[in-house]
């Protein structure tokens, strides 16, 4: 996928105090000097841009049997089930991440069941060793769906969040630059905005998937790879010349 060109920085900074400073006392002097007259501020606008993978992933294991009698249907298919949820809640995963669905039904002169489990993974090394090891024993007597890998929405929330701030983080470093290039050392903030924010790729768990069975796990999770940025303005007070001190340290 191809990411979006930079938005150029834009730096606006007024270094000539608006007033005549005052003259420094010695307790003055000893503390770096009194604080910025009013008009002297940095103007900076910076962005970020994160992205993050997905954090869950659901399979779907479908099974069935037709036979003569009601009771031969259900008993093979009933044992399968109970290996299926025995394999996976062994391997760490709880009852509220799997959901099993039962149709009967009665065929010609046959009885017929099917069954589907569905298993929601937070480890997708657990979700592996689990379909692997029923591909092992079932073989083909189950249907095991390719993954769909999905954000929660904790986890889009948290892209958000983190997107904002580093966009912040590296607004406020752009203003020390500057005012480290003139000798000046940054103060408070006085303002911060967010101007703009964007939101691409990813999936929700609602989400239907579409992607070749052909594709890798990899693949998968690069498709479902979900990105974000955001733009902030933000305004500073300039400070009197950076102290010697500090500068060293």
């Amino acid at each position: 996928m191809a990411l979006p060109a930079p938005v150029p920085s834009r730096v606006f900074a007024e270094l000539v105090p608006a007033q005549a400073p005052a003259l420094l006392t010695p307790a003055q002097e000893g503390r770096g000097g009194p604080p910025a007259p009013s008009g002297r501020e940095v103007h900076v606008s910076g962005s970020a841009e994160l992205s993050a993978g997905p954090d869950r992933a659901r399979v779907s294991v479908r099974l069935g049997s037709r036979k003569e009698a009601a009771g031969a249907a259900r008993s093979s298919v009933t044992r399968r089930l109970e290996y299926i949820v025995q394999a996976a809640r062994q391997r760490g995963v709880p009852e509220e991440n799997m959901t099993v669905t039962e149709d009967f039904n009665r065929v010609e002169n046959t009885y017929q069941m099917e069954a589907e489990v569905c298993i929601i993974f937070s480890d997708f090394g657990k979700m592996q060793n689990v379909c692997n090891l029923l591909i092992e024993k079932l073989g083909t007597s189950v249907t095991i769906s390719p993954p769909h890998f999905y954000h929660t929405p904790e986890a889009v929330d948290t892209l958000r969040r983190q997107v904002c701030v580093a966009a912040v983080g590296n607004t406020r470093q752009k203003a020390q630059e500057v005012c480290r290039l003139f000798g000046q050392s940054l103060g408070k903030p006085l303002l911060i905005r967010e101007e703009e924010t964007r939101e691409w790729g990813g999936h929700t768990e609602s989400h239907l998937p579409n992607s070749p069975d052909l594709l890798t796990l990899q693949e998968r999770i690069q498709n479902a790879t979900a990105y974000a940025s955001c733009r902030v303005f933000a305004v500073f007070e300039i400070k009197g010349k950076e102290n010697r001190r500090n500068k060293l340290l």
